[in-house]
């Protein structure tokens, strides 16, 4: 009886070392760092989007429909309405495949032919007007630009200049774990947290390590690469805590999960009975030799 309950002592260390606590899953854990104002409220630290080269963007220009603008722009004016004309150098499309994936090639088709390119010099080519420089500004700074532009040309009053990207683009790598995970993901919002998007698609599996998430932001300098923790509360306080356009998402797997254990408690279970099982039969294969 007691050699039984010797054997029971070795295998308790595995549970005690391979088992993933609430700690480890629970998502935005109070911690002091947090920072708050005098009301009590997280504050906003929301990165501006500055655009980069190869971005594409969705240029509409609206304009009352016998407005000198529409038929400047005759070659992409379209019905934009009652009352209302708008010409835009992107017909939005629908992307295939759920959870705002994209297309089975990534990206959307109808977006990419028809969208204002930046080129290699960081510049668009808005048909009428010209060269505008593009890399490194926000959104609004070149949309009055062109609005600046287009008010040169035509009635002061009469048109309205609109600059989107096509909502926010980000994307989700991880391993065979998160295939329904991973993958291309489209939001169009004008915000978006790190913890919406994971909600928008189903979570984190206990696999992942929220302590160890890698991503890599596109920046007009390059490339800026961040760890952020998704258990810690002053996550909030990150500018990584709210997604970007072009962001990308690693999710690394727990050490533990790869060896077998932490995945759930039976699976541990099994591993550590299977452990034992092996190293007793060869335990007993060498005592006959």
């Amino acid at each position: 009886m007691m050699k039984n309950f010797k054997y029971l002592f070795l295998i308790l260390p595995f549970f005690v070392i391979s088992c993933i606590t609430s700690k480890d899953v629970r998502y935005l854990q109070p911690s002091e760092s947090l920072v708050i104002n005098e009301e009590g409220l997280v504050p906003y630290n929301i990165p501006i989007y500055r655009i980069t080269k190869n971005d594409i963007l969705n240029l509409n220009i609206v304009t009352t429909p016998k407005g000198d603008a529409a038929q400047f722009y005759s070659s992409y004016n379209t019905s934009g309405g009652v009352g209302t004309s708008a010409v835009s150098t992107a017909v939005s499309g629908g992307r295939a495949g759920g959870n705002g994936g994209g297309s089975s090639f990534g990206g959307n088709m109808n977006f990419y032919f028809n969208g204002l390119k930046v080129d290699s010099n960081g510049d668009i080519n808005v048909f009428g007007i010209g060269y505008v420089k593009a890399e490194g500004r926000t959104l609004d700074d070149v949309t009055k630009e062109i609005q600046q532009k287009v008010n040169e040309n035509f009635q002061d009053g009469k048109s309205e200049v609109r600059l989107n990207t096509d909502g926010i683009t980000y994307y989700i790598l991880g391993d065979v774990e998160t295939t329904g995970l991973s993958g291309e993901k489209v939001a169009h919002k004008n915000t978006m947290t790190i913890t919406e998007a994971l909600a928008i698609n189903g979570g984190l599996n206990r696999t992942v390590d929220r302590k160890n998430i890698v991503i890599h932001r596109k920046l007009p300098e390059g490339i800026k690469i961040a760890k952020i923790d998704l258990t810690r509360e002053d996550l909030m306080n990150s500018p990584y805590y709210y997604v970007q356009n072009g962001d990308e998402i690693y999710l690394n797997t727990r050490k533990k999960s790869l060896n077998g254990f932490g995945k759930d408690p039976s699976q541990t279970l099994t591993t550590v009975v299977g452990l034992v099982s092996a190293l007793a039969t060869v335990y007993l294969l060498f005592k006959t030799l």
